[in-house]
């Protein structure tokens, strides 16, 4: 194999690979984009929707809210253990550095009067009502206003409970919203409660004093579409790059070889052409015998005309 095809084949190689490689980033781009479209039509059908009862969208202690019902609003009748608030650590609002009040709702009826009978009783929801700012210095301690007292009607949206923190934090904080976290960290330890959490949108009667509202979900689709077809455009790109690359590479491996200029008394070289000599200037004279002839005449004639 000549060393051309060599280089073909390992620039062909290279395309190769980065076209793999390329196309796969573009279809990691593409899943993104694809999840991304599916989280934005959940909020887009469930954010404002009409409430139902809580005890439609969960089934009791333990349930977790299905993907496609996430952010739907739900109400609920109970009462707040306000003695248990826990504070979210590390959320900013808006570019806000704050803290999240999360307080447990205990349940008195999941489907707020329209049962026959209260429903899933004594089974606790863990609130996000909203949001305060930090202390002076960021490490005082917050005294959050507190929620609406006695009974009360909740409206919530539902959220996936968040995978809980290994990170320690002070007491009574937390670093995610995980809902058996969030009750330990409050002294409610062991307590029924929903692997679900709500985002407060309404309560009734309200609260003496309002906490920072929760901003909506963003609905932004990113760049991952725009990014999948850079990717496919490399991929295609390098590959016709490095294509035309290897076959420069064997076109001129098949070009005819030029022959080496000759050193004049090498072996087997022919002789060299002699180069002219200098041009010397020499006197024009007739030449032959009838010239002689008739010079030696012209002599005669002169020294007959002139004699000495």
């Amino acid at each position: 194999m000549s060393p051309a095809v060599r280089r073909a084949a390992g620039l062909l190689l290279v395309a190769v690979v980065l076209a793999v490689v390329c196309s796969l980033l573009g279809r990691w781009q593409w899943n993104r984009h694809v999840w991304r479209d599916g989280q934005i039509a959940i909020v887009e059908a469930n954010y404002s929707a009409t409430p139902v009862p809580l005890d439609t969208v969960l089934t009791g202690a333990g349930a977790a809210v299905a993907d496609d019902e996430e952010w739907h609003q739900v109400t609920a009748t109970g009462h707040y253990d306000d003695a248990a608030t826990v504070l979210l650590r590390n959320r900013p609002v808006d570019g806000n550095a704050a803290y999240h009040v999360l307080v447990p709702f205990v349940v008195e009826d999941a489907s707020a009067g329209t049962a026959d009978a209260p429903t899933q009783a004594g089974t606790v929801l863990v609130v996000d009502r909203g949001w305060v700012p930090l202390g002076a210095n960021g490490s005082d301690d917050v005294a959050a206003p507190p929620p609406p007292s006695g009974t009360v009607t909740l409206t919530a949206r539902l959220r996936h409970d968040e995978r809980p923190s290994t990170r320690t934090a002070p007491t009574g904080q937390v670093h995610a919203i995980s809902a058996e976290q969030v009750l330990a960290a409050g002294g409610l330890g062991g307590s029924p409660t929903y692997a679900t959490y709500g985002q407060m949108v309404d309560e009734d009667p309200a609260a003496t004093v309002a906490l920072g509202a929760l901003e909506r979900p963003d609905t932004d689709p990113g760049s991952h579409l725009s990014y999948a077809f850079q990717w496919w455009t490399f991929a295609l790109g390098g590959l016709v790059a490095f294509s035309v690359a290897a076959r420069r590479e064997l076109r001129a491996d098949d070009a005819p070889a030029v022959p080496a200029a000759s050193t004049p008394g090498a072996a087997g070289a022919p002789p060299a052409p002699a180069r002219p000599g200098p041009r010397v200037d020499r006197p024009h004279r007739r030449g032959g015998r009838d010239e002689d002839d008739e010079d030696a005449l012209i002599d005669a004639q002169l020294s007959a005309e002139h004699p000495r």
